[in-house]
Parts: C-alpha cells; structure tokens; sequence
C-alpha cells in the first residue's frame, strides 16, 4: 500500500464515487458513478468534465435526494483510440435502462471533447452471451489488451450470480459509440465465471481489472453484502485477484486504512516491472458527503 489521497476539484467540492480511472493527456479521467460529469486529474489540478447532459435537470444523484434512480451509473473508464487519437471509454453499469450508455472522451487543442450513445441492444447481448437476465447485469470493469476489451459483470452470490466476463473487440466498441457501427453487431463472445471467494460469509465480486503484458489479468474485488445489483450494501472487505483467461490464480486482501475498509472500484496500471505491479485506484465508499481516495497500489506477482 502506497500514498492515500483525498480527491477534490479545484474549488473544494469533494469527487464522489470514484468508479473507474484511465489516462487522459497528461493526467488521468475518473468516471464518478454518481454524476454527469468526470473528474479530470492531473498535476497540481483537478477539473470537471461534463459526459452525459444533466437527467430531470439534476446533475448529482443519490438515494437520500429520492435520485438514485435517475442516475447513469458511469463504471467503467477504458484507455481506447478514436482514429489513432488516445482517447478513454465510459461505460455504464446495465443495471437498469437508464445505464446502459457509452461516452468517449478525447482531446482537440487540449479540450475534452465528449461524445455520448445509447447502447442498449449491446448490453442485451451481453446479458444474453453470460446467461443472464437483465436485471442480474451490473457491467463495472473492462481490461483492454491489445484490440480486445473484456468486460466484467460484478456478480452476487446472495441472488446466485457469479462475477463473469466476455469479450468484446476494442474497434466494434467504439465503433458503436460514434455511430459507425449498430450496437447489436458488435461482437460478444468467450464468457468466463469466476470464483473469487467470500470473507465472512459476503461473497468477493469483481469491480474492475487491468490487463498485465503478458496477458494475465489484475482485478479489484469486494465482498458488499447487498442483495441486488442496484443498493448498496456494507463492503466487508476488497482484495485482488490474478488471473489467467478463466482461472483464478491467487487471491490477496487489500490492506484496511485506518480501521477501515476502502472499496477499490477502478484500476490503471502504472508499471509493471520485476513481478511488480504498481496500480493507481480509485474508491467508491458510497458517501457522497466524503471525497473518493486515490490509492497506490503493489502487488507481487508470483
């Protein structure tokens, strides 16, 4: 466990529910879950960046405000190119009509430019390659390697769903969102179930992975004892997982801080270097009075 940080905009305002983390120019995107815009972080500076227009005229949602409902529930933040220009994937989670959106943002002249579509008819075939019904989708981690995305749902083992994945080709995904492409013709194939374990009795689900050189995998897990793919619940624990295409290799818990349990939503790579992986994340404590931590992360490979 590295350096700890709160994370605030420039004018003091908390970010909130950190749910995934990309580069972006010379600094970092991170998707908050909760809003319609992104937070981007660079040195000495983090600003606002609008993704999706204001729902109901609302631009932050939670369940005290009766908005939770409205909310787009970006998950997923995926380092992507838009005709050979760097650029980062947003996703939403599925987990209700509302979320099943992507957004890419790039940059011209330095500025964010954002594009945003509906992507429901993928989602539906997303569903459909895990064997799952609708309401059991809750899409919130994409690793991409090379041209292949793949993108994991976070499961629940209280309603009897496990954390899987499937793959989906990086060209046809962005294809989609700018409209080169109709979201039911993108590709979605090789579905894998993972088991990660439970830490008492709350059983551990991915919320986001990276994807290592070698083609292994790194992901986030937490064991949020809620029963569906809409409340939130206590986190008990998080923890990382290696793995290799279907098989989970090792599982390691991630250190408390100060007594408490920080849930790990969103993973970039920094370096990977000896057996050593050295992460960058992002925390969703389903607070939206708290700023979301930026944590750096080790792990040892074997």
């Amino acid at each position: 466990m590295g350096d700890v940080r709160a994370l605030r905009f420039d004018d003091g305002t908390p970010v909130t529910a950190a749910s995934g983390i990309a580069p972006l120019g010379d600094g970092w995107l991170i998707a908050q879950d909760d809003a319609t815009f992104a937070a981007w972080r660079r040195e000495g500076s983090v600003l606002p960046v609008r993704v999706l227009p204001p729902v109901e005229g609302h631009d932050h949602f939670s369940e005290a405000a009766g908005t939770k409902r409205l909310k787009p529930d970006l998950e997923v933040a995926c380092p992507v190119e838009v005709d050979g220009v760097p650029a980062v994937l947003l996703l939403g989670s599925g987990s209700t009509a509302r979320r099943m959106r992507g957004v890419l943002v790039r940059l011209e002249d330095g500025r964010p430019v954002v594009l945003a579509r509906d992507l429901t008819p993928l989602y539906e075939r997303v569903a459909g390659c895990l064997g799952l019904p609708m309401n059991h989708l809750n899409l919130e981690g994409a690793s991409r390697h090379g041209d292949t995305v793949r993108w994991f749902n976070r499961g629940n083992l209280t309603a009897g769903v496990a954390s899987g994945s499937v793959r989906v080709p990086l060209e046809g995904l962005v294809a989609a969102v700018l409209g080169r492409a109709r979201p039911e013709a993108v590709p979605v194939g090789e579905p894998h179930v993972y088991g990660l374990g439970e830490v008492a009795g709350v059983g551990l689900a991915v919320t986001d992975a990276i994807a290592l050189p070698d083609g292994r995998l790194l992901m986030s897990a937490a064991a949020e004892d809620t029963p569906n793919a809409v409340d939130d619940g206590l986190v008990v624990a998080t923890a990382v997982a290696l793995v290799s295409g279907g098989d989970v290799l090792a599982v390691a818990s991630i250190p408390e801080i100060d007594g408490h349990v920080h849930k790990v939503e969103g993973l970039a790579l920094r370096e990977f270097r000896d057996d050593t992986v050295h992460l960058l994340a992002v925390v969703d404590d389903d607070d939206p009075s708290a700023p979301s931590a930026e944590i750096e992360l080790r792990v040892e490979l074997f």
